[in-house]
């Protein structure tokens, strides 16, 4: 089986629009955060299968369509597999908060679609967000989770990292990876 790593999109990949109420809906509005192309490709070279999971409510408000989020997903993966960090699969849910649905965080549907479509053993991946619905939905399904945040912990609740910014949860990922197998990697400053 392999392992991964499911990224949420907003506040991990890319910077989040400005409020709440305010979704990126465009190309032109995807700002990606520093060292993240760096972060997936580290992670891919430390052996991970690397997804994004996002909810995307923009649909179901009717501010683009599900072809639009492809295709802005697909630019996405194409700037960043041009920079030398693939992405492995991209998972979203399009639905509003009601009535629930069984992919939109916390719930974990969308990590357990990608681990059964993908083969991927979800005791050794990690789910890696900015949020406490990205955090249960990893604990839900079985993964460890890393907190992206320059605040640290949540109040309350159970995380296994926090890291504040993707290239850091990377390094701390391979490190706590690295030193479970006991393979002999020398952990670095996690930059």
């Amino acid at each position: 089986m392999l392992k991964a790593v499911f990224l949420d999109r907003d506040g991990v990949i890319n910077r989040k629009a400005p409020t709440e109420d305010e979704y990126v809906t465009r190309w032109e509005e995807m700002e990606i955060l520093p060292g993240v192309a760096e972060a997936i490709a580290l992670l891919q070279r430390s052996g991970f299968q690397v997804y994004i999971l996002t909810n995307q409510r923009s649909v179901a408000k009717g501010l683009l369509t599900i072809r639009e989020l492809e295709a802005l997903h697909e630019q996405l993966c194409s700037w960043l597999a041009q920079r030398g960090a693939g992405i492995d699969g991209v998972y979203y849910c399009p639905h509003d908060l009601a009535p629930p649905c069984d992919c939109r965080k916390p719930k974990p549907g969308m990590i357990l679609r990608a681990a059964r479509e993908h083969n991927v053993e979800l005791r050794t991946s990690w789910m890696v967000g900015d949020s406490i619905s990205d955090m249960e939905a990893g604990r839900q399904a079985g993964c460890q989770t890393v907190y992206v945040s320059s605040n640290g912990k949540p109040a309350g609740n159970a995380v296994d990292l926090v890291a504040p910014s993707l290239l850091t949860a990377a390094h701390r990922i391979r490190e706590r990876t690295a030193a479970a197998h006991g393979d002999g990697f020398e952990p670095t400053n996690g930059s």
